[in-house]
């Protein structure tokens, strides 16, 4: 079961700010959204944000997505794996990248 909207992000309920828009429109879990919409607005948010950082990915990192459909990556496992990037992106657990000479 998922958690309300409230238990990852710094919205409290009567607060007035977007996220209760979109508590209000979509449900507290996003109940009111299919998983397609839920993916697209990750697809979004990620993009943004990539675009935000500087650099750019390497190209063996922009390699793997089609390296993990060619290897048969099930669809469980990706979601899983999306899950640990989000964790690690958020909480910090990410290094810079490791530059062999």
């Amino acid at each position: 079961m998922s958690k309300p909207l409230g238990y990852y992000t710094s919205y409290t309920p009567g607060d007035g700010s977007y996220l209760e828009v979109l508590q209000e429109k979509y449900g507290a879990t996003f109940e009111k959204m299919t998983k397609q919409e839920k993916l697209f607005l990750v697809q979004a948010i990620a993009a943004q944000y990539c675009v935000e950082l500087d650099g750019d990915p390497r190209i063996e990192i922009k390699q793997l997505p089609s390296e993990m459909y060619k290897n048969s990556v099930s669809y469980s496992d990706l979601l899983g794996l999306l899950e640990a990037l989000i964790a690690q992106i958020r909480w910090g657990q990410n290094a810079e990248p490791v530059h062999h000479s």
